[in-house]
């Protein structure tokens, strides 16, 4: 059974039909079709140029798109990317975008400002919300609250950044290759970080990291030029045929245990 083969009526999903992103004449994505379930660690995978950061791009309000994207009765391609914020649906990128000179609570404090109104960010601030400090301990950096942002390491800018969905209640986050660059263990963490806030919120991940995929995912679609190549668990990904040929042949578990180490810069992905 498909993503897109889920109940219609399930609270909070995020609904793609037909969803297409053209850049002068080329279709870099082209009629895409999914549904995204909370509850759910969602993985998006396939090669460079499948259109993986563009679909997220589209469904952020970043990039303009045809068809539709649904979420909460509001469609997300019609909407501005400030609102869609608002409506609860988040994204990451490939690089940690955190303010590096503040500290980790005023970069939590600062993203939960996007649900105050304009004179309450004024007010002098006491004790941090409660929010905040939820955040922090959910992304276990409760005893780093008072660093730098830029003195983190890798990692933890990472699950700075996903504390900073939290703090704006994201029910839909959209995580750009979240473990590219990190450790074994960061990744673990990072694994389990996502296990913990996913159970009501909808989470996708691209990702190139096959392994992370392997453990985390409970369900991969799989992108190629632009369109959906398949859609299922890891073990029904690996045996479809059409990766198989995609892939040149090679099966879909040689593919997915690869050493895609060439493929971690997507950023710049069409």
């Amino acid at each position: 059974m498909t993503s897109t083969e889920h109940d219609e009526a399930a609270p909070g999903r995020l609904t793609v039909r037909g969803l297409t992103v053209e850049f002068d004449g080329f279709r870099a994505i082209d009629g895409v079709d999914l549904m995204l379930l909370p509850g759910q660690l969602h993985f998006l995978i396939g090669p460079n140029g499948a259109g993986k950061t563009t679909l997220v791009d589209a469904v952020t309000g970043l990039v303009k798109a045809q068809g539709t994207a649904t979420y909460e009765g509001h469609d997300l391609l019609t909407t501005k990317s400030h609102r869609i914020v608002r409506l609860g649906v988040g994204r990451t990128f490939q690089t940690a975008t955190v303010f590096e000179e503040l500290s980790v609570l005023q970069n939590l404090d600062i993203a939960g400002g996007v649900h105050r109104s304009a004179w309450r960010m004024i007010l002098p601030r006491g004790a941090a919300p409660t929010y905040v400090e939820e955040a922090l301990e959910a992304i276990g950096l409760a005893d780093l609250r008072d660093r730098p942002a830029g003195s983190l390491a890798h990692g933890q800018k990472q699950w700075l950044e996903i504390g900073m969905l939290l703090v704006q209640d994201a029910k839909v986050m959209l995580l750009d290759e979240p473990v590219a660059g990190m450790s074994a263990e960061e990744r673990e963490e990072t694994g389990a970080l996502l296990r913990r806030i996913g159970g009501e919120r909808t989470i996708v991940v691209i990702e190139h990291d096959m392994d992370f995929v392997r453990e985390y995912a409970d369900w991969v679609t799989v992108m190629h030029a632009g369109k959906v190549l398949t859609a299922g668990s890891v073990a029904q990904v690996q045996a479809d045929e059409q990766v198989q040929e995609v892939y040149l042949g090679r099966t879909a578990d040689a593919v997915l245990h690869e050493d895609d180490t060439a493929a971690a810069a997507e950023g710049s992905e069409i």
